[in-house]
């Protein structure tokens, strides 16, 4: 059969219904930019990943628990068949065909009716490279020059962006959630993995640029209990580092605010492992900012302090001086502190902070669900609970809030 270029087309799926069969990694990598895409999303899979599951739970897909039927394609505007089975996968490509409606194979691209490119954004202009013909559908390569022109536009300058020869483990800070807050080694260390090690909170739809070879790995899949899980991807990334893989451990934020990365270079040096850091925007810092609250301002601050709230101040094992944070005049940036908010708040009333001070509950940041709820200290525990905040959420406590937010606080 005579092949033809590909005619390269936008869809505009906000609002529309899409359907993806399968719940593996393939539907994990393709989901995010589906859900940042506005798509009306029905996932048909008897299991599904525990991100995928996470996404369900929260409400952003609808996972119907079973096998693929015909009828799930009624209302639908777009489908990938995902799963492992060639079989199924086969079955709805063919239901889509009668239907009319476009539908890309995982599983066989040439199958298919439609193909996803390589994508990448760069401020408001979407980049997307397709292979028109078989011998240039090659996904990594096609991730390649994506990433090339990638890095041209953010930094004015054309330079080509080759895998590394040697092994090893980069850990990649994939900075506060949005995508195309990540720095250009982060991306480019992600298309030159043949693992990757992904966090619940890394930026998934930097996922969804992976070549079908790259083995992923969730780390939500892993043992539970922080040491336990912790253990594990230690001697995963090390595993396959030695046997000759590049392995990415892609974390959100930075590697090393609250998110263990140096125990994994730790463990990376032991084990005679080259490790590398790319570091990632914080999120202590970035997510405020971005959401148009400053941690310092001149003439209201000359500190602001960062704490992990997983522990309440009342527990032996918490390492914070509470009684100090309490007399300070700092801004405070809580993180992981939603469940324990209110004996936080507690403690710092009981302290020198005054009930008064303007708080600001930043929902999501940098994501498209971000919301932002102002209350202050005194209000703080009713407030999560009265607008239903739940992780992950970043707490800021301080009058820098009040300059932000002047109305709410009665400044200015």
């Amino acid at each position: 059969m005579e092949e033809f270029s590909t005619y390269p087309v936008g869809l505009r799926l906000a609002g529309r219904d899409v359907l993806v069969v399968g719940g593996g990694s393939v539907a994990q990598r393709r989901v995010p930019g589906l859900i940042a895409a506005g798509a009306v999303i029905r996932l048909v899979a008897p299991t599904v990943t525990a991100a995928l599951q996470a996404l369900a739970e929260s409400g952003e897909i609808a996972w119907i628990e079973r096998a693929f039927e015909e009828n799930d394609l009624d209302g639908c505007w777009y489908v990938i068949a995902a799963t492992d089975d060639p079989g199924v996968n086969v079955r709805v490509g063919e239901a889509a065909f009668a239907r009319r409606i476009f539908c890309v194979r995982s599983d066989d691209a040439d199958a298919g009716t439609a193909w996803t490119p390589a994508v990448g954004r760069h401020e408001e202009v979407s980049i997307a490279v397709l292979g028109d013909r078989r011998e240039t559908r090659n996904p990594r390569e096609t991730a390649r020059l994506r990433d090339e022109i990638m890095h041209a536009l953010e930094t004015g300058a054309y330079a080509s962006v080759r895998p590394a020869a040697e092994p090893g483990v980069t850990l990649v800070g994939g900075g506060p959630g949005d995508p195309t807050l990540i720095s250009v080694a982060g991306r480019a260390a992600l298309l030159n993995a043949d693992v990757v090690v992904a966090d619940r909170l890394a930026p998934r739809e930097m996922l969804g640029g992976l070549a079908p070879d790259v083995e992923l790995i969730d780390v939500a899949k892993l043992p539970r209990g922080r040491s336990a899980q912790q253990r594990e991807i230690n001697r995963v990334i090390v595993e396959r580092a030695l046997a000759g893989k590049r392995v990415v451990r892609f974390k959100g934020g930075d590697n090393f605010i609250f998110g263990r990365g140096f125990e994994e270079v730790i463990a990376c040096r032991e084990a005679g492992v080259p490790v590398r850091v790319i570091p990632g925007l914080t999120s202590p810092v970035t997510v405020p900012g971005i959401a148009g609250i400053p941690v310092t301002h001149r003439g209201v601050n000359h500190d602001f302090t960062v704490i992990s709230g997983h522990l309440p101040p009342s527990d032996p094992a918490s390492l914070v001086a509470w009684d100090a944070v309490a007399g300070g005049t700092g801004t405070l940036v809580l993180m992981m502190a939603v469940r324990n908010a209110p004996q936080i708040a507690e403690k710092l009333l009981a302290g020198a902070r005054s009930a008064s001070t303007p708080v600001a509950v930043i929902c999501d940041g940098t994501m498209p669900t971000e919301r932002v709820v102002l209350c202050t200290l005194g209000e703080l525990a009713s407030a999560i609970e009265a607008e239903t905040v739940r992780p992950p959420a970043i707490i800021v406590i301080g009058e820098v809030v009040a300059v932000a937010h002047p109305e709410r606080f009665g400044r200015g």
